[in-house]
């Protein structure tokens, strides 16, 4: 029986953070094929030393199935290895598309996002009572185009909290767009967390009037989260969940 391909969510960089079914799987693959650019290659020490590596950085989308095909074929245990979680720009649905012409059965073992572990590492809560109690994911357009509907300027009129990935690039865009009319205010707190959770993280604060030359004066050019919106400002409030006048059903 050919064993499924595995799809493994690497975690947000530190090798401690994959999940447990994770690093077994990697234990038991006899091919990784990992997300070289993007993935922690200290995660590869879990692999056994008779296990195949290939960085899918150097490969196009044809030569990562045929790798994968020749393997199972081969009655090989593969695992792709992607950085984060694989449901977030993980491109995983065109290898899958792929895998389903061949026949060839998968699993997914899902990852923690670098957005979960930017928010770890600054001890920060995307959902604060009654500051905002929504997250929006996105990106800013580059050479992967984003719907217009899905533009960060549209996005900015909720004024709500943004994770915004893979646009650091044009950190002076990404303001742009999301100080357009009925968007954040300029003095909008924002954080720029590079590589989070790696050893090398480097974190730079500021509000969007100021965001910009800040990252530009830290050299931060990419492996970065934007982080926006008044969840990261000093406003709060306590939640219901443990005020001693709020009753529940655990709690009278």
């Amino acid at each position: 029986m050919k064993e499924p391909v595995v799809f493994v969510g690497a975690g947000p960089g530190d090798p401690e953070l994959i999940t447990l079914k994770g690093y077994q799987a990697l234990e038991k693959a006899d091919i990784v094929i990992y997300a070289g650019s993007l993935v922690n290659p200290d995660l590869l020490e879990y692999c056994s030393k008779d296990c195949t590596i290939y960085n899918s950085a150097e490969l196009n989308l044809q030569e990562i199935i045929e790798i994968t095909r020749e393997g199972v074929d081969e009655g090989k245990r593969v695992v792709r290895l992607h950085t984060g979680d694989t449901s977030l720009y993980g491109s995983i649905r065109e290898q899958v598309e792929e895998l389903q012409k061949l026949g060839i059965d998968y699993q997914v073992i899902p990852g923690v996002s670098s957005f979960l572990g930017a928010a770890a590492s600054l001890g920060v809560e995307y959902t604060v009572p009654e500051i905002s109690q929504s997250l929006i994911i996105t990106r800013i357009e580059g050479r992967t185009p984003v719907p217009d509907k899905e533009s960060l300027a549209s996005f900015a009129k909720h004024q709500t909290s943004m994770a915004i990935f893979l646009s650091v690039q044009n950190i002076e865009g990404v303001v742009a767009e999301l100080t357009q009319p009925d968007g954040y205010s300029i003095e909008t707190p924002v954080t720029v967390i590079y590589k989070a959770t790696w050893l090398d993280e480097a974190v730079v604060q500021g509000t969007l009037a100021d965001i910009s030359h800040k990252v530009r004066e830290a050299g931060i050019r990419k492996t970065a989260l934007i982080l926006v919106g008044d969840f990261l400002g000093s406003e709060y409030n306590y939640s219901k969940l443990y005020d001693e006048s709020f009753s529940h059903e655990y709690r009278n």
